[in-house]
Formats: structure tokens, sequence, C-alpha cells
């Protein structure tokens, strides 16, 4: 064991990358048990972060007691000072979510409605299957590649067209490089031609894939232009090619794909860039605010 100190991850990564990084190099030397824990710490932060230690070592197979020992290898004086990283990483108050899913399990005891809880546990799934080491690294290169770009084009048509107008929007208080493309009237290849290698474009699309956002992306890749893409499998066509891909949950017992997911990652993606980006942007914010005020955008509330 060593100091209280060693508890706080150096100031060059986040608490959760901390951990995420000592735990892979950590790997080879666990034991088969200690191996399973960290298995699942690292592919399921959510649930580190708000389920207890209880249902946390039935869903990953171990004991209670082994999760105590995988935070006290970590330097944790217990399980719960571990578990307060993956609470603050996550920035959602555990009791709110945590009431949320227990209403939804008292309302599944219920005869009259369990397509609501269906859709709900569906959510809940989708997001924390966001959540990983894995797509926590994307977010990084993602916003990385975002700052570095001259020009950031968004594509998303049909479904996914409120992802990419939400992306645009907020997006563009911070980041005024942003362009929503819209296709309309025939315009699609008009308003894609401009960009170049220099240029990072944002698709999103999920099955069924929309043809105009597949054409959009063969006219961008053809110029050269970076390509991150938002979907839910490798199987799509608009995977191949891209820079970063994000494959992500969208089942839902809705009769359309959801995407939950994609909104939510988006909100990590825009923060990082305005985390790691020049003073500037949130100064762009600022000025976006007061102007939004100063012209009566917004309703004031005593």
């Amino acid at each position: 064991m060593t100091s209280e100190n060693s508890e706080t991850p150096p100031s060059s990564a986040s608490p959760l990358d901390s951990i995420n990084q000592r735990l892979a190099a950590a790997y080879p030397t666990l034991s088969p048990q200690l191996k399973q824990a960290a298995g699942y710490v690292m592919e399921h932060p959510l649930n580190i972060a708000f389920q207890s230690i209880r249902k946390t070592a039935e869903a990953a197979h171990v004991t209670p007691s082994t999760l105590v020992r995988l935070a006290k290898r970590l330097d944790f004086k217990s399980y719960e000072t571990f578990r307060e990283v993956f609470q603050s990483a996550v920035q959602t108050p555990p009791v709110e979510l945590s009431g949320r899913a227990s209403r939804l399990r008292h309302q599944a005891s219920q005869p009259d409605d369990p397509l609501f809880v269906d859709v709900g546990d569906a959510a809940f799934d989708n997001i924390g299957r966001l959540f990983t080491a894995d797509n926590q690294a994307r977010v990084r290169d993602a916003a990385q590649q975002l700052l570095a770009a001259r020009n950031i084009a968004v594509v998303g048509f049909r479904d996914t067209f409120a992802c990419a107008y939400h992306f645009a929007y907020v997006g563009r208080i911070a980041m005024p490089n942003i362009n929503l493309i819209r296709g309309l009237e025939g315009g699609l290849l008009t308003e894609l031609d401009r960009f170049d290698e220099n240029d990072t474009v944002v698709v999103f699309g999920f099955e069924p894939y929309c043809a105009e956002t597949v054409k959009a992306l063969e006219v961008t890749r053809a110029n050269g232009v970076k390509a991150i893409v938002v979907t839910d499998t490798m199987r799509s066509p608009l995977a191949p090619g891209a820079q970063i891909s994000f494959n992500l949950a969208n089942a839902t017992p809705h009769f359309f794909p959801s995407i939950l997911s994609a909104i939510t990652l988006i909100e990590a993606i825009l923060a990082e860039c305005v985390a790691f980006g020049p003073d500037a942007m949130v100064e762009n914010v600022t000025r976006f605010e007061q102007r939004m005020r100063h012209i009566g955008a917004y309703v004031e509330i005593d």
C-alpha cells in the first residue's frame, strides 16, 4: 500500500484513464479471478459507477472480495474510493440514475405497461455499452482530429439528421468551422465539393442506411477528407476507410433504431474538444450566450 496520494492519478491523464492504463499494465500478472474482474471494470465503467458491489460482482462472475482486492491492488483504500472515480468520470449523480432504474424495475411488476419498461431497459443498455475504455480513447482521438481540421462537415440524413443537426448546432457555438450538410434541392455534391484533405467529415448512419449518406461519404473520401463515422456495426457501408469509427448499440422496442447513444457520444466528443481546445473556444461560447440573451432569445425566470 502507498500513501493517499497514490489514489490521485497524474494530471496528464484523467483518473479513469489512469485506472485503465494501470489495469492494462498489471493485467498479465493478475490471477485468473482478478483478470476476470479487471476485464469487466475496463469494459463496463457505467456499471462500476452505479451498481452495488454485489451486483457488479455477479455481473463479472467474481466475488465481491475479488473486486475489493482489485481496488487495493491499484492502491485504493477501499472499493468505495475506487468506485468514486467512475462516478465522477461519467458525471451523473448515481442516486438519480439508480433511482430511475429502480422505478423502471418497479414498473415491470405492474401488469399494465411492460413496453415502457422494455424501452427503458434498452436505453440503459445502449448507454452502458458506449462507456468503454476503447470508446474513451476514440473520443479523445476524435476530438484531436476535429481540433486539427480546417473545416468540419457534418452529415446525417433521414433518421440521423437529428444527430447531425445537434452536433452542428451545439458544436458551432464553440467551433465556427463546423458546417451542417443539408443536401437540399440536389445541392449535396456542391456543398461537399469544397472540402479536402485539410478537413474532416463527421458522418452518422444506422441501418437502414441512407443512400444520400453513403453518397456523401464517397464524395468526401474521393477528395481526401478524413472521416469520423458514427454507425452501428463494422458491416456498415459507412465504416470502410474511416479514420475513426464508433459502433454504437441502438437496440430498442421502438420501430426505428435509437439515437440515444449517438446523442450522448456527441456530448462527450464536443466536451472533449472544448476541454483540450484553445481558449478562443470558451470565448466563443461566452459571446454566443451574451448575444442570445441580448436579443431576447432566452426567457428569463425569476
